[in-house]
Order: C-alpha cells, then structure tokens, then sequence
C-alpha cells in the first residue's frame, strides 16, 4: 500500500508535470490532463483522485509563489510546506519559466486600449484566514516581492502597458493633445525619479504613476522603494501606484493612491549601513 505521506521525490515528479501542462495552458497549447493523470499512476501507484487533489493543492500554492495556475484544478489548501519546497526547486531548475513576461497573447496591438481598473484589495474580500495565512507564508519564505522586482522583462512590461493605457484614456476624453505628452520616464531617463510614466488627467493636471507587476494574484506582494514613498508623500495629489496582475493571461488592475498605509501594510526590509 502507497503510503499517505508523498515524498520529495513524488512531489518533485507531480509538480514538473503540473508544469509541463501550466506552460501549455499559458500557450494555449491543448494538451490532454488525463493521459497526465495515468502517467503519475503509473509511476507513483497512486491513485486518479490522490493525484487530482495534489494538483489542486499544487495550484494552491502557486498563489503564494505568485504565480498563474491551471483553471482545470481549483486551489485546495492545507497542503504540506513539502509541496512549496519542490515548486521552489523546480523553479530554480527552469529559470526561464519564471522569467517569461507573457508566455501568452491572443492578439497583438500596435497601441492596446485602456485598462479597467477595479476595486484594490480590502479586508472585506479576503481569502478565509487559513487560506491567506498559507498563502503568505509561501510569499514570505521564498521573497515573491524580491522575485518580482529582478524579473526586468516582467516590470518593463507592465510599464508598457501603463504607457498605452494613458495614452488611450486621454484619448477617449477627447485630449489627444496631451496623449502625445505622456512620457515613459523610467525608460527616458531611467529609475530613480519615484515614478514610471508621466502623465495627465484630462483637465490637464500632473498624473504620476508608479507601475507594479505580477503574475500572480491581486494580493502578491510588492517591494516599494523609500525614494518612491518620499515621492508619493511630498506630491500626493499627483502620485498613484498601479497594480497589475494576472499578467500572463488576461491582465486586470487596481489603483492605489497616497497615503499608501490607508491600502498596506509596509515593512522594512533592508537597511543601509553607513560609517
């Protein structure tokens, strides 16, 4: 009889093909999740039920990794930290799966149009405290902000996608004149000014949006700098802090303005050392 408790190695196996079949989703590859599904009986002699769970747990755990998972299995929590562990080892074996921006685009646009931007996170709609107490244990233990942060390609992205979303709402407000205005800072002049892009309100007035990018959920966590803080604090009616999420599928957004204690919880993370 198989025992209940699976090993590293059961685990490391279930996840590399959780994968496999992620990257195809992502794609939009077809790919066939019971042939999967008898593979792993075959190789581990558990049972069809076992392995659909441990896939739902799998999917689970990747909302802490901050990471997109496959529809098909719905997150199950209370899952083994054993089962974070190998999602990490795998990641550290296929550096490229984590650093793909957009593994996925149904369609290419020269200019893409406005973001909807939706209702920012609140404690009203969060997960069951079980749920989220695992989910940010995941995040803390394995630095998903940090994660996010060195990915370029991802941040870079995100950026871009602001850019033409201010561009298209200026335009949609008829002031296409200031569209033409709007810059990419942190591209034209390189980071370090507290903000991404520069842009307008329609009346005309200042907008200074700094843009934070993910892969994962509207709750992974993000890295602020102390020089982007101090610039949405000193020009907190023209500064705001664009989230985007579910990047690599259909990207959704909310928008947070200062004082960004009102919306989260800032932690220091590092210190600089001086003589």
């Amino acid at each position: 009889m198989v025992s209940e408790h699976w090993l590293d190695q059961d685990n490391d196996a279930i996840v590399a093909l959780y994968f496999q079949m992620l990257g195809d989703d992502l794609a939009g590859r077809v790919y066939n999740k019971a042939a999967h599904n008898r593979s792993l009986q075959q190789a581990l002699g558990r049972s069809k039920g076992s392995i659909e769970f441990k896939n739902c747990n799998i999917s689970a755990a990747l909302i802490g990794f901050g990471l997109s998972y496959i529809r098909g299995y719905q997150p199950r929590f209370n899952f083994q930290m054993s089962l974070a562990d190998a999602i990490s080892r795998w990641l550290a074996r296929n550096p490229a799966f984590d650093s793909a921006t957009v593994p996925y685009r149904p369609q290419a646009f020269t200019e893409p149009p406005a973001l909807f931007l939706g209702l920012p996170p609140t404690l009203q709609n969060a997960p069951p405290p079980a749920e989220l107490s695992q989910i940010q244990a995941i995040a803390r233990k394995f630095d998903v902000a940090g994660r996010d942060a060195r990915n370029r390609a991802l941040g870079k992205a995100g950026e871009e996608r602001v850019f033409h979303h201010e561009r298209a709402q200026l335009k949609a407000h008829g002031r296409a004149d200031l569209a033409t205005k709007v810059r990419w800072v942190s591209q034209e002049d390189g980071d370090g000014a507290g903000y991404d892009i520069e842009s307008f309100d329609p009346n005309g007035s200042t907008r200074l949006v700094e843009v934070k990018t993910t892969n994962g959920w509207e709750r992974t966590p993000f890295y602020i700098s102390s020089n982007e803080l101090e610039v949405a604090n000193a020009r907190r009616h023209e500064w705001s802090l664009v989230r985007l999420f579910d990047f690599s599928r259909d990207v959704r957004a909310f928008e947070l303005r200062p004082p960004l204690e009102a919306h989260v919880s800032l932690f220091a993370t590092q210190y600089e050392a001086s003589f």
